[in-house]
């Protein structure tokens, strides 16, 4: 039953990470919400299902340390806001060392719920294939990196931009019980125990020399899907195809996804692997397994032949074989005004993949603030951005302007899309950094370590004050 209430209500486009929380953000601030979702009438290259939220990539929210990692950082700040896509998260994590994995499909089938039984939530199964009429007032574009072709094309010709885009890769999913456990072993890197789990959370297939070089010249060889339509359009640097990576030197995977650090061999100790393939739950049964920085534009039949090399893997099943697929984004900070709202379109707002931010929490955190700002707005308060100290307000600076021009190619648009990080945090206050007492050697990895823990008890505390909780911000 939907609550009726004097507001007119905000149309949201779109409902993946970014759509559901900033509907869920409107909601709870007791403004309508019309949600308009395309599959379940359209299908996507990518989505399996019609499902809110769905993760296609991957299962991980990544790092869930607040602490020193500007992940778990953006992570408890969402909390503190009320985020509902941290709560279905944390309602259904799979054990991932200091990750915060989940059960996609657990975790898609929570939101879906909590969105449409909302009172102040109205879901609509339909593709809208231009810009919002005007008659909506109010509305937030949150269509992801799979935006329809029509309404990409509408927001160009509003916009007068060249589309901007790139590549997001998939990695492979494993049948458990196909998996050699007479090669591999349970073990996180370093025995680290997250959220959930228990310093063993991690599937890990050892590799010596030679068979870590039949590997890599298997995959610079395997074929590949070709996309000649897309030739010219970047890759995410975050998400490099791992045959891509190989190509750029031998060395490239056993320094990157397939170190070995940190790592001991549970049925040979004392021989130290070459390379190491690490395996991450993918849902809560414990039946499924991703393969960690495997994303992948091979071939299908090249994938499961090049894979099944990697020891421990030469019977695997696959549940899903990785893919490719295009993530479109608009020129954010000249587009867009601070409140994430289209300049030459007042009450239109964009949210999520399309403004250039990258990852599932990074979406979700730019619909989180795209609601807010809407739903201020609806009531008629004053929109407050967040502090630039917080996570929230370093990423919306990126999107909305946080990025250098490029002076000596001025028709370049320099803006790329980027993960949350400590480099878009302002500095640190001159002085805050002071040597522990006792300590005698305080530099190179300590003092990083110190300053990041700085920046995010800073920004925590400085969060609180912006949403008026007094504990924290007083803490």
């Amino acid at each position: 039953m939907k609550t009726e209430t004097s507001h007119k209500p905000i149309h949201i486009v779109g409902g993946g990470l970014a759509g559901s929380e900033a509907a869920w953000q409107i909601a709870q601030a007791g403004v309508p919400v019309i949600l308009h979702e395309m599959r379940g009438v359209r299908g996507t290259d990518a989505h399996k299902t019609d499902s809110l939220a769905e993760l296609v990539c991957s299962n991980s929210f990544r790092s869930d340390d607040a602490t020193s990692n500007a992940v778990g950082v953006i992570h408890a700040e969402m909390r503190l806001a009320g985020s509902l896509i941290m709560a279905c998260a944390d309602r259904h994590q799979v054990p991932a060392g200091g990750a915060l994995a989940v059960d996609r499909d657990g975790f898609s089938a929570a939101v879906t719920k909590a969105v449409q039984e909302h009172p102040l939530v109205t879901v609509v199964r339909e593709e809208i294939t231009g810009l919002p009429p005007k008659e909506w007032d109010l509305a937030i574009v949150a269509t992801g990196p799979l935006t329809a072709p029509s309404l990409a094309t509408a927001i160009q010709a509003e916009t007068g931009e060249d589309s901007l885009a790139f590549f997001d890769a998939i990695a492979p999913i494993i049948y458990r019980d196909s998996i050699d456990m007479n090669i591999c072993w349970y073990q996180s890197r370093y025995d680290k125990v997250g959220p959930g789990g228990t310093g063993k959370d991690y599937i890990n297939c050892p590799m010596d020399e030679t068979q870590y070089n039949a590997f890599i010249d298997a995959l610079v060889g395997s074929d590949t899907v070709g996309f000649k339509e897309w030739e010219g359009t970047p890759y995410f640097d975050g998400c490099l195809p791992i045959e891509i990576m190989a190509e750029r030197g031998r060395e490239t995977l056993r320094h990157g996804p397939m170190k070995p650090m940190g790592l001991t061999n549970a049925h040979n100790p004392t021989v130290k692997p070459y390379a190491i393939v690490q395996l991450r739950q993918d849902n809560a049964l414990g039946t499924l397994y991703n393969m960690v920085g495997f994303q992948t534009k091979l071939k299908y039949g090249a994938q499961a032949e090049t894979f099944r090399l990697i020891p421990g893997l030469e019977n695997a099943e696959f549940a899903r074989l990785g893919g490719l697929h295009r993530n479109t984004y608009i020129n954010s900070p000249t587009l867009l005004d601070r409140s994430l709202m289209l300049k030459s379109r007042p009450g239109l707002r964009f949210a999520g993949q399309i403004t250039g931010c990258e990852g599932y929490v990074e979406s979700a955190s730019v619909g989180l603030l795209a609601g807010r700002f809407a739903a201020a707005e609806r009531k008629g308060e004053v929109v407050t951005l967040p502090p630039a100290t917080t996570a929230l307000g370093s990423l919306l600076n990126h999107i909305t302007g946080g990025h250098l021009v490029n002076d000596e190619e001025p028709g370049k648009r320099s803006f790329q899309p980027m993960n949350i990080n400590f480099g878009l945090f302002p500095e640190l206050e001159p002085g805050s950094i002071v040597k522990p007492e006792g300590v005698k050697r305080f530099r190179g990895k300590d003092k990083t370590i110190m300053k990041r823990q700085l920046i995010a008890r800073r920004a925590l505390a400085d969060c609180a004050s912006w949403l008026g909780i007094r504990e924290l911000a007083t803490a």
